[in-house]
């Protein structure tokens, strides 16, 4: 492909890539076609379970049949559909085969694509209704999507930006450019109600203005990519699997305040994201994408990578800025804020979005800010020119969350704001895993709450999770049944943010420790009632001091279990039991009379902890045990219980 130097460079590159996705663009089931393409995930967790000997296997498996010129396989980012995976798509039959092994391989080329026939095994089964489903588009876990910024995950080749400009890639980068004034393109971004997806919901084009409005020499546009909410994966697979979308973004944000720089912040236990950005990067300079004059303008415009060690609190702008520069990744006090002067990368103004965010903004620009804004369940004021002037209700758009916890379907969902937290659990995630029952969802991760099924019905936006005492924060989204404990829940995340705390304020570096001490005893079952009252002021105390937001937010998930779980605590104070039998101190196992000696707890044991004869009464060592529960679900009788 020739370097991109105009508008017109750019529809030729787009004319020349375009049959690059012809058979991925055909939403008819054609099995009886000749020409396929097997469309593989290449994200992190498939890599993990041998996606990539998968993929020598099917393409060994076309040599073998002769079918190179017919069959094709394709390296994507994730699916989303990560309990699943490693996943292989079909196209242009539509056919989603999940769970594929690389043993799976001849069978799929010689079954499928020679003979023309479903493997019916490699279907995905519908955990509610027990049935096969061929097409991923009729799946209940896609079918309320609406994927915005995962719309090219499980789609292109993340390693092949012409697969990216083939659908549409960098269009909006040259509307900017050649279409647009820098003050037009932060009002469509203020006017299509796009708030910032890294958690604190702050308008991302108010942001944009005020950073365009600071008069300065050297500005920086930044990616937040320091993902660190304990099971949250979003921003890691559009990286992984859409490493341009956040190159343009960033390019069109640079255009908009005045910036020639871009840094990207990711922690370096993502090396197959920052990789794939690496390659994007490089593949952008070489066609004139970044770099001096692009697409001959005057604009200007490069990116660097900058790892990070993995610390929590560089989520944060401020601290995530001090480790930029080499600095300890410490919070400080605004004013001044990043945008301004003194309060950026070097003193310099800093505009800070994260990579969900940035994913969305070309499609934005691209389709315009009123087709954006009817998405989601956003209500808002116009003046006479059309232009944003305030937020009456909800939030515009859509948002990705990471379904995880005891739930059927795990992994990726991005759905309209003003979606319930019922569609999301029992129609995306297809209810809860093992036929339990639902008790609560932790929305926000350690810095969020938890919700009750009394709030299940809620739209999700940020106003309304925070009124009923959570937060949307990055988008953890952990779904928890009758067999989660809610006090060692939020021992969990404590125990997590006081790791992660930075130090440098008391109530943060001191409180946290306090406060993880008393669940430690009220879990055990050492503590006492009023360790209930002095564990509530304490976090109220800490919410109200602490210097930045981790500090504030940590002792979210305690107030909030709390507030709607206080029975459970009580439970651990008063009874010494824990309701869930979570709680390994408040109870023993113990074999009763039903116990045939089947020795089928006795072989599960992974400590030698249980004692008896074949045909004879089983006895558990408590001294050995350690309460795993492996013995209880191979027991054929139900007679080994908790006391």
């Amino acid at each position: 492909m020739n370097k991109i130097t105009s508008k017109d460079a750019l529809i030729a590159a787009y004319n020349e890539s375009k049959c690059k996705l012809v058979l991925r663009e055909t939403a008819e089931h054609d099995i009886h076609s000749a020409q396929k393409e097997l469309l593989c995930c290449g994200g992190t967790g498939c890599h993990a379970s041998n996606s990539k000997e998968l993929m020598e296997n099917l393409t060994a498996a076309i040599k073998k049949h002769g079918l190179e010129n017919d069959v094709k396989v394709v390296q994507t980012g994730c699916f989303g559909f990560c309990a699943q995976g490693p996943i292989v798509k079909v196209m242009p039959d539509n056919v989603f085969y999940v769970q594929v092994t690389p043993e799976d391989a001849d069978e799929i080329v010689e079954k499928h694509i020679v003979n023309k026939e479903l493997v019916e095994r490699l279907l995905f089964v519908e955990p509610q209704l027990k049935s096969r489903v061929a097409d991923y588009a009729k799946m209940s876990f896609y079918a309320k999507q609406q994927r915005i910024s995962l719309r090219n995950c499980g789609l292109l080749d993340p390693e092949d930006i012409s697969e990216y400009i083939a659908n549409e890639g960098y269009q909006a980068l040259a509307k900017c450019l050649f279409e647009m004034k820098p003050e037009e393109v932060v009002q469509e971004v203020l006017n299509s109600g796009l708030c910032g997806r890294g958690g604190a919901g702050f308008p991302t084009g108010l942001k944009w203005k005020i950073a365009a409005g600071v008069q300065a020499d050297e500005k920086y546009i930044i990616c937040n990519a320091d993902e660190g909410d304990p099971g949250a994966f979003m921003d890691r697979s559009i990286m992984e699997g859409d490493p341009n979308s956040i190159i343009e973004a960033m390019a069109i944000g640079a255009y908009a305040i005045g910036a020639q720089n871009g840094l990207v912040y990711i922690r370096a236990e993502y090396p197959l994201a920052v990789n794939r950005l690496e390659i994007a990067i490089q593949e952008a300079r070489e066609l004139g994408l970044l770099g001096k004059n692009i697409m001959g303008t005057d604009f200007c415009f490069d990116i660097e990578i900058k790892l990070g060690a993995g610390a929590f609190v560089c989520g944060e702008e401020t601290a995530l800025i001090h480790s930029m520069e080499g600095q300890r990744g410490e919070p400080t006090t605004k004013p001044p804020f990043p945008a301004n002067i003194g309060g950026g990368y070097w003193g310099c103004s800093s505009n800070v979005n994260n990579v969900e965010t940035y994913a969305t903004i070309p499609e934005i620009i691209r389709k315009g800010a009123a087709w954006y804004s009817k998405i989601g369940n956003w209500n808002a004021e116009f003046d006479e020119k059309g232009n944003f002037v305030r937020t009456i209700s909800g939030n515009a758009g859509t948002k990705v969350f990471a379904l995880a916890g005891q739930i059927n379907n795990v992994g990726l969902v991005e759905v309209p704001m003003g979606t319930t937290l019922r569609e999301i659990i029992y129609e995306i995630g297809g209810g809860i895993s093992g036929g339990r029952e639902f008790k609560a969802v932790q929305t926000g991760g350690p810095s969020g709450g938890c919700i009750t099924a009394e709030n299940l019905d809620t739209p999700i936006d940020y106003m309304n999770l925070s009124k009923i005492g959570s937060m949307m924060g990055s988008g953890g989204m952990i779904v928890l049944s009758d067999k989660d404990c809610m006090p060692a829940m939020a021992k969990f995340y404590l125990d997590f943010t006081k790791d992660e705390s930075c130090g440098k304020c008391t109530p943060c570096r001191i409180g946290t420790r306090r406060m993880l001490e008393m669940l430690e005893k009220i879990c055990d079952g050492n503590g006492t009632m009023e360790m209930l009252d002095d564990l509530e002021n304490l976090a109220k105390t800490i919410t109200d001091t602490a210097l930045c937001g981790l500090g504030q937010t940590a002792p979210n998930p305690i107030l909030s279990t709390l507030r709607y779980f206080r029975d459970e605590y009580i439970a651990h104070v008063r009874d010494k039991r824990c309701p869930s039998g979570t709680c390994r101190k408040l109870f023993t196992l113990k074999i009763n009379d039903s116990c045939i000696g089947c020795t089928k707890c006795k072989r599960n044991c992974p400590v030698n902890a249980i004692t008896g004869e074949l045909k004879q009464l089983h006895v558990i060592d408590q001294a050995k045990c350690i309460k795993c529960g492996a013995c209880i679900e191979g027991c054929p009788k139900k007679a080994i219980v908790m006391e």
